[in-house]
C-alpha cells in the first residue's frame, strides 16, 4: 500500500529517441503534409546519416541519465517492504506479459495469419448489432445475447451452418499459412497436433448429448421389445 509502479523511476530514453524528440518539430515544419509514419521514416533516415560525433552528444546524455536512474532506483527499492516489492514485481510481470502479447499479435497480423473462425453467435451478433441503435454497446450485447438464447434450434441452424463453413475456411487457410511459415523458418508459429484437435462448440456438443441420450433410449426400447 502507498506504493505503485507509477512511482517507479522512469527508464532513460535511448539516444535515438532523444534525437527524435529534439528534431521532430523541425521535420514537421518542413514536411507539413507528411503522415506520422512518413515523418518518422525521414527522421530515422536523418539519424542513420548523422555523423558519429553528433550521435555521441545524445549517447553521453543517455549515459548521464542512466547513472541518475540507477541512484533513483536504489532509493526507490530501499523504501519498499518485502510485500510491496513482491506486489510490484508481479505487477511488472503482468505488464511485460501484456506487451509481449500485443507485439506477438502485431507480428501475426503482419505475417497475414488467417482470422479465427466465428461462432454461430458471433455471426448473429455481426448481422444484428447495428439494429439496436440508441443504446450502449454493452446493452446491445446483452440484448442480442438474450435474443440468441431464446431462439429455437431451427432458428439458430442457419448461423450454426455458417459457423461450420467458416471453420472449414479457417482450417484450410491455416494449413496454407502454416506451410508458408515452415518455409520461412518460423516453425514456432505452427500449431501442435494437440492444438488442432479442438473441442466441439457448445451447441454441437449439446446436440451430440441429445442424440446420444435419444440413441440410448431407443436401444433400451428395442431391447425391451426383443425381451
Amino acid at each position: 500500500r502507498g506504493i505503485s509502479s507509477n512511482q517507479r523511476p522512469k527508464r532513460p530514453l535511448t539516444a535515438y529517441l532523444r534525437f527524435v524528440i529534439d528534431n521532430r518539430p523541425a521535420f514537421r515544419e518542413k514536411n507539413p503534409e507528411a503522415s506520422n509514419l512518413e515523418l518518422i521514416k525521414k527522421i530515422a533516415g536523418a539519424w542513420k546519416e548523422l555523423p558519429a560525433s553528433q550521435k555521441q552528444v545524445y549517447e553521453e546524455a543517455r549515459k548521464t541519465d542512466w547513472k541518475r536512474y540507477g541512484e533513483q532506483m536504489a532509493t526507490y527499492k530501499a523504501q519498499l517492504t518485502p510485500a510491496q516489492a513482491a506486489a510490484l514485481k508481479e505487477e511488472r510481470r503482468k505488464q511485460l506479459a501484456k506487451r509481449r502479447s500485443i507485439r506477438a499479435k502485431r507480428e501475426l497480423n503482419l505475417l497475414g495469419k488467417p482470422k479465427r473462425a466465428r461462432s454461430g453467435f458471433n455471426i448473429f451478433l455481426s448481422e444484428n448489432f447495428r439494429e439496436s441503435e440508441g443504446i450502449s454497446a454493452v446493452a446491445k450485447l446483452k440484448k442480442l445475447f438474450d435474443t440468441w438464447q431464446k431462439l429455437s434450434t431451427s432458428q439458430k441452424q442457419p448461423y450454426l451452418q455458417l459457423a461450420e463453413d467458416d471453420k472449414v475456411r479457417y482450417e484450410n487457410e491455416m494449413k496454407s499459412w502454416e506451410a508458408k511459415m515452415i518455409e520461412l523458418g518460423r516453425e514456432d508459429l505452427v500449431r501442435s497436433k494437440k492444438q488442432r484437435l479442438k473441442k466441439k462448440p457448445a451447441e454441437t456438443a449439446k446436440q451430440a448429448e441429445t442424440a446420444k441420450a435419444s440413441s440410448g433410449g431407443n436401444k433400451a426400447k428395442l431391447k425391451k421389445s426383443e425381451e
